[in-house]
């Protein structure tokens, strides 16, 4: 059995965790707010530019021909992986890691035997997950949740897009957290690019556009774009999930720590009820020896 400083030692540690864990669940919280209504007012915009870029590109020539539109025979694969740069938000980061590598199993697993998928991760968490499996990874944009802006997203998407017109790449897939709720976050996958047609994006088909100056002026700057676009709403769905979760982690973190002090405690009195029914036992000994 431990002695009393030991364990008072340790309700001491506890409460001072336990104190921690309240300050970040309150910061988390205030930080989700600010999350939450940057993506609500980012979702309409969002899904409206990726309808009309669904039905110019389907319905135009300059949209077929595009260079962000034609599949390729797939012999190299790009991966964006959107995690966390900080710890401490339960299986968050983790889950984005399976799921990843079982994209990666299950979809292109001959390509990356022989090589030919990367990782490119926005997120500190991301890259050491998946380095230290020996994932192969392009570029790991760390800090970029910092100050988090569409001015970061473009450099990105700037060097995909020149990435994929190059050839480099034939598919270009994104994975990320989309936030439902404090508690809940949903994996998606996305095929960034090529840009695809797809029944969430098609509703607007019987829409007709009038161009100017011109259709493939007009497509040429929609398309990189929506991709630059769909890669920032990306990272504000995985923001509000990631503060999400850590509020969600550092609450159970609160309850548990305590939990383990009134457990402590319990023990504690214990042990202080032992030591002194030891001694009252210790000078009633003493007092009989004495008599005797």
């Amino acid at each position: 059995m431990a002695s009393l400083k030991e364990v008072r030692n340790r309700i001491v540690s506890v409460n001072s965790t336990q104190q921690i864990t309240k300050a970040m669940k309150m910061v988390s919280a205030a930080k989700l707010r600010r999350a939450t209504d940057a993506i609500t007012q980012m979702r309409p915009y969002a899904k409206k530019l990726a309808e009309m870029i669904a039905t110019v590109s389907a319905k135009t020539e300059a949209g077929q021909d595009n260079a962000y539109t034609k599949v390729r025979p797939i012999s190299k694969v790009l991966v964006i992986v959107v995690t966390s740069d900080r710890g401490l938000c339960g299986a968050f980061n983790a889950n984005i890691g399976k799921a990843t590598i079982a994209l990666i199993q299950e979809k292109y697993a001959a390509l990356h035997a022989a090589g030919q998928v990367e990782v490119l991760t926005l997120g500190k968490k991301g890259a050491e997950y998946l380095g230290r499996r020996g994932y192969k990874l392009n570029t790991a944009h760390t800090e970029i949740f910092s100050g988090l802006n569409f001015g970061k997203v473009r450099v990105v998407g700037d060097e995909i897009l020149a990435d994929f017109a190059a050839g480099k790449y034939d598919v270009v897939d994104l994975i990320f957290n989309e936030f439902k709720n404090v508690a809940t976050q949903i994996i998606r996958t996305e095929q960034l690019l090529p840009l695809q047609e797809n029944a969430d994006t098609a509703t607007a088909s019987s829409v007709d556009y009038i161009f100017e100056p011109s259709e493939e002026q007009i497509i040429n700057e929609l398309i990189p774009k929506s991709v630059k676009l769909s890669i920032f709403r990306s990272l504000l769905e995985s923001n509000a999930s990631e503060h999400g979760a850590r509020m969600t982690a550092m609450d159970k973190a609160t309850d548990n720590a305590g939990e383990l002090i009134k457990a402590l405690k319990l023990e504690y009195n214990r042990s202080r009820q032992a030591a002194i029914t030891k001694e009252i036992l210790e000078i009633v000994g003493g007092a009989e020896a004495l008599s005797a």
